[in-house]
């Protein structure tokens, strides 16, 4: 694993990136890094959103069809016929045309993102049909509404890079998972990058607050508990808080019943499809809705200070991660216990060293004034997730 070091007048910091099948040079410097799967730059560009064009005369489909665009978060628009403008056919970065109108489609331009929709199933003329309007694909319904659904989302949200998801677990209680996931929000934020701050934790005492956002408007936790299948990630964004660049899901501040699992893989679905960054602060427990989390991780970070109960605290939990995270490493955290340091502690976790956070005496009262952790690009903790984000994030020549 290559790593790389940065320094300044407030101590040291090492950090590294996540595997991949190989090592990309970063043009900058020296170190070598390398990146899961040997992703791209996940960029912060808006994809584009407009709705599909529907093209029936079946009142019935069309119901069907206006439902499944609307648990898709868009709004078509909508013909009886091909528009005589050509803009309307051509543009739309989708168009779903009904098996009743599809024999007077076939003089329209051939474009690509055509569906032809229907439900009769003994139809052998359907194929033909879908082949002279240069349809990509044959969708009946009901059966194939879920997938429906999600090319109707992915057409409207466009398909980019997915989200780079980093979680963040301490080995112990007060390791300091929470305070360098805030870190690692805010410094992505810093670069530019669309970034989402996920509160794993339900027990925990909650994101916003060390944020500093506990007031800002906007849904949390409970409010996507009921959440299945497909949600659309702009509206799942703009629903959200909004703290100093990053957007922020969290509990509220009244006891609330767990999340269930499907609600997870539906918000942190939706959150991954934007691109960008994913910081997820998660729990010590294997619950289910943890689990679910861990299964969409890239990285896996344990924050583990340098101290022999600490260590063996952090084993145990080590054990139960491994089996849901891809690829787990160590961030170890000063100061440290006689004889100890940050190589000594991953190695007795068996685990690839990720980072060495130094001890910053100062974090504890920049909190109590306001400032949240990792705020101060210039201190440890800031230095820290800048050098990380700037390695995992800097690939093909892109800063």
């Amino acid at each position: 694993m290559e790593a790389f070091r940065t320094s300044g007048a407030r101590g040291t910091a090492w950090a590294a990136v996540p595997r991949g099948a190989g090592p990309a040079s970063v043009p900058s410097g020296p170190a070598r890094v390398s990146v899961p799967g040997g992703r791209e730059p996940h960029g912060a560009e808006e994809p584009r959103r407009a709705g599909p064009l529907i093209v029936t005369e079946d009142l019935g489909l069309l119901d069907d069809l206006l439902r499944l665009c609307a648990a898709a978060g868009v709004e078509p628009e909508v013909h009886h016929r091909v528009p005589e403008r050509r803009a309307s056919w051509t543009d739309p970065p989708l168009v779903l045309v009904g098996d009743d109108v599809a024999a007077r489609c076939r003089g329209a331009a051939r474009r690509p993102g055509t569906v032809l929709v229907g439900r009769d199933r003994d139809d052998p003329g359907v194929w033909r049909l879908a082949v002279e309007i240069g349809a990509e694909c044959v969708l009946r319904l009901p059966d194939a509404e879920g997938l429906l659904v999600d090319r109707i989302a992915d057409a409207a949200e466009g398909v980019g890079r997915q989200a780079l998801s980093v979680g963040v677990v301490g080995g112990r209680g007060g390791a300091g998972a929470s305070t360098l996931a805030c870190g690692l929000a805010l410094a992505a934020a810093r670069a530019g990058r669309r970034t989402l701050l996920v509160d794993g934790d339900p027990l925990g005492g909650g994101l916003d607050v060390l944020l500093g956002g506990e007031r800002e408007e906007g849904r949390r936790w409970p409010d996507f508990a009921a959440s299945k299948g497909r949600l659309a990630g702009g509206a799942l964004e703009e629903s959200l808080p909004s703290v100093r660049g990053v957007r922020v899901l969290s509990w509220g501040r009244e006891p609330a019943a767990p999340v269930p699992p499907e609600a997870v893989r539906s918000v942190l679905g939706a959150a991954r499809r934007r691109g960008g960054v994913v910081v997820v602060d998660l729990p010590r427990g294997a619950d289910p809705a943890a689990a679910e989390a861990l299964a969409q991780l890239d990285l896996g970070l344990l924050v583990v200070p340098g101290e022999l109960r600490a260590v063996a605290a952090a084993h145990r939990v080590a054990s139960t991660l491994a089996m849901g995270v891809r690829d787990l490493r160590a961030v170890v955290r000063g100061p440290y216990a006689a004889g100890l340091d940050e190589r000594w502690v991953a190695d007795a976790l068996r685990l690839p060293l990720a980072g060495e956070l130094p001890y910053d005496p100062g974090i504890v009262a920049d909190q109590d004034a306001g400032m949240p952790p990792g705020a101060e690009p210039r201190g440890p903790l800031g230095r820290f997730c800048d050098a990380f984000w700037a390695h995992a994030l800097a690939l093909g020549g892109e800063a």
